[in-house]
């Protein structure tokens, strides 16, 4: 395959980017060095003199709040804002039960979880993105880095992914949550509360 057909196998980004970054409110110099590249480089990009990587895609589109598809100038299909009851479906991964309870598709995803006692406590995860969790039932042991704490009914979290953290039910009951992060299109089987595949508890 020559370059040029490498080239344009990605449709052209740089009127997207630009757009996002002006509907982000960042400058060329703040935008880039959140990615970690050079205004020249994002500057290429954005004119189209450059193509980006696709983990240059994903830091764009977490930094712009946005998602790759929006990126790539895809048409989103039109996503209900509602999630009623009876269309939420569980989904279970290592024992943790996880329910979708936010539109799929989008850059923020949000689930009810529960966790059982004994499940997964000893795995650590660091990845990019950040999380939010609400306690609605049970008791939860929630480490981060160095520290632990120990959340009730309404205690919340809220916490940036890429700081060690693992979390655990302290009851043996259980515990229930609401937990929103931004791992952009993430499958529920894979993130960070339950186990990846091939991994044992």
């Amino acid at each position: 395959m020559s370059s040029s057909e490498a080239f344009t196998e990605l449709p052209s980004v740089a009127p997207q980017l630009r757009a996002l970054r002006r509907r982000a409110s960042l400058t060329l110099e703040a935008a880039a060095g959140a990615a970690g590249l050079s205004p020249a480089h994002l500057s290429r990009l954005e004119t189209g003199q450059r193509q980006p990587s696709l983990p240059m895609l994903l830091a764009l589109a977490r930094i712009y709040g946005t998602t790759v598809s929006e990126l790539l100038g895809e048409t989103v299909a039109e996503r209900d804002s509602v999630v009623r009851a009876a269309d939420m479906e569980a989904t279970e991964a290592g024992g943790w039960t996880y329910v979708q309870a936010g539109a799929p598709g989008r850059g923020m995803q949000a689930l009810r979880v529960r966790v059982p006692h004994g499940s997964q406590g000893d795995i650590v995860r660091v990845h990019p993105g950040e999380e939010w969790l609400y306690v609605l039932k049970g008791r939860l042991r929630l480490r981060l880095g160095d520290t632990t704490h120990r959340l009730g009914p309404g205690d919340s979290a809220h916490f940036d992914s890429l700081t060690p953290h693992r979390i655990a039910a302290q009851d043996p009951d259980g515990v229930e949550l609401l937990f929103v992060h931004t791992l952009l299109q993430s499958p529920t089987a894979t993130l960070c509360l339950g186990p990846t595949p091939g991994e044992t508890p």
